[in-house]
């Protein structure tokens, strides 16, 4: 799905960002990318460790990013709509969790 010209609200955006993540894996990715991303903030706050935290970009984008070039060969979202596709990240994420999206 090509992205509309100028995408207006959230919830038009999320149907976009769904659209994009159409391969399994892709959505496998996603989801691995952010646990290691909540990983690793569970770590910081129990250890007290700041220093930590430059991984959260790493394992969120890279993940995330290696999947759409491999699988989906599209462009990420992120690069025109970075906060409501970091959001679209951790929301996709705990739908899979729950059950409400499939991997």
């Amino acid at each position: 799905m090509e992205a509309p010209e100028r995408i207006k609200n959230y919830q038009e955006f999320y149907r976009f960002y769904l659209s994009e993540h159409n391969k399994r894996w892709t959505k496998i990715f996603h989801f691995i990318g952010i646990l290691l991303v909540l990983t690793v903030i569970f770590y910081v706050v129990k250890s007290g460790k700041e220093r930590f935290l430059w991984y959260c970009p790493i394992f969120g984008y890279g993940f995330a990013w290696f999947s759409h070039v491999v699988f989906e060969k599209n462009r990420p979202a992120t690069f025109r709509y970075p906060f409501w596709s970091l959001i679209s990240d951790f929301r996709l994420f705990f739908e899979l969790l729950i059950g409400k999206q499939k991997f």
